[in-house]
This record gives C-alpha cells, structure tokens and sequence, in this order.
C-alpha cells in the first residue's frame, strides 16, 4: 500500500526546509507521485485505492474473470459460466438465461445458503473462482405456467349442457 503523504510536508514553506538539495525533500516527486495513484468507488460507497498486481504493466482493461459453476435445483444439470469478477447476480441471470429456457425474473439464484438480489455484487457476497451457485425457478412463476395449461386445456374442452331437453 502506498502511503499518502501529510498535507503538512506537501505544503512546507520553503523557508523551513531545502527543497530538491541532497537530503532535503522533493516536492514535485512526492506530487507527482501522488498523483499517479489510482482511486475507485466500490459498491459500499468506499473510495479505495485501485489495487494493483505486481506484473500489472498499467493496463486498465485486465478484469479478472471467474469461472461459476451454476447446477440446478432437481434438473440435475451443472454448467460453467465465465463472468467478470465484480458482475451483479443480475448479469448472472442473463447469461444463464441464455443458457436455460428461464427467464431472469423466473429464475432464484442461491450462494451459501441464501437467495441472493440482482443488485448484489459477486465479489462483494464472497463467490470466487470454481465456486457453486445453486439455480431454483421462482414458485409462483411454476404455479402461473401451471395454472396457465389447465385454463389452456379447460378452454380446449367443448361445453357440456347442464340441462337436457
């Protein structure tokens, strides 16, 4: 981590120090370098220094992406989706729609034992790489498709007569 410098030594009068001269302190240096660091806004509201890995060259466009391993509640079936490390449930629900037959809003995404929204952050719930993410169609999405083939195969049937002549 990089540390800031007080606002203190920035902004000392020449008067009290030797600015730039052997063991004095450069102040264009320490401005310039404090200029160089990299802020970002996480998900919280926190403003954080961008972290940085050691054979990262400056490029801004490296996301790190992780494999998430989505299996069905009783279908049995298990697929791996690649996402963006800091992507939301929601964007998960979409590829998987793309995957399933499901739309986002019928499908119930479960991590660690707990529905997660769409608006939640991947990193921020704690799912990393290779991790399982249960898939579940919403209930009352599987009770209205019910409901819509009896009204469907009621519909279908003709009219009886209640009454003889």
């Amino acid at each position: 981590m990089v540390k800031i410098p007080s606002p203190r030594r920035l902004f000392r009068s020449r008067s009290k120090s030797t600015v730039g001269i052997g063991g004095g302190v450069d102040m264009c240096a320490m401005v310039a370098e404090h200029e160089r660091i990299e802020w970002e806004v996480r998900p919280g509201g926190m403003l954080l220094q961008k972290r940085r890995a050691p054979d990262d060259d400056g490029c801004d466009d490296a996301v790190e992406a992780i494999l998430v391993r989505v299996s069905a509640g009783c279908g049995g079936w298990q697929h791996d989706v690649s996402i963006d490390a800091t992507a939301t449930f929601g964007d998960l629900k979409v590829l998987l729609s793309l995957a399933t037959s499901l739309w986002p809003r019928e499908q119930r995404l479960l991590y660690r034992g707990r529905e997660r929204d769409d608006g939640d952050h991947l990193h921020m719930a704690g799912v990393q790489d290779k991790d399982k993410v249960l898939l579940l169609e919403d209930p009352a999405v599987t009770e209205r498709k019910l409901r819509s083939t009896t009204l469907a195969q009621l519909m279908g049937v003709p009219c009886h007569s209640f009454i003889q002549v």
